[in-house]
């Protein structure tokens, strides 16, 4: 009975551990977002870092772009990209629960 509860255990922590590094690397690249807008208004993506950030980011932005025009001069696709985003990593939260809930 000892091993059975250490073995859950284990297995918890392993759960918590991959669903916090994807729940990690999910903020970080809401961040390279975020970096990628705001370079948007204040200029630098033709350096490195900018060309880095933005050839990360920019196959899931492209994405709202295509499906999403401007409104005039004003690009709202990357506020749906985000609010989406943001919606998928609750989800992932939702995910890790249940998964919890099951062991």
């Amino acid at each position: 009975m000892i091993d059975k509860v250490g073995e859950n255990s284990k297995m918890e922590l392993f759960v918590n551990f991959i669903f916090n590094v994807i729940g990690y690397l999910a903020l970080a690249y809401l961040f390279a977002m975020f970096i990628w807008i705001v370079m948007s208004f204040v200029g630098g993506r033709d350096s490195a870092f900018g060309e880095f950030i933005g050839s990360i980011v920019e196959p899931y932005l492209s994405i709202f772009r295509n499906i999403i025009p401007p409104i005039g001069m004003i690009d709202l696709s990357p506020l749906i990209a985000i609010f989406l985003f943001n919606m998928a990593r609750q989800g992932l939260n939702l995910i890790h629960a249940w998964v919890l809930s099951l062991l």
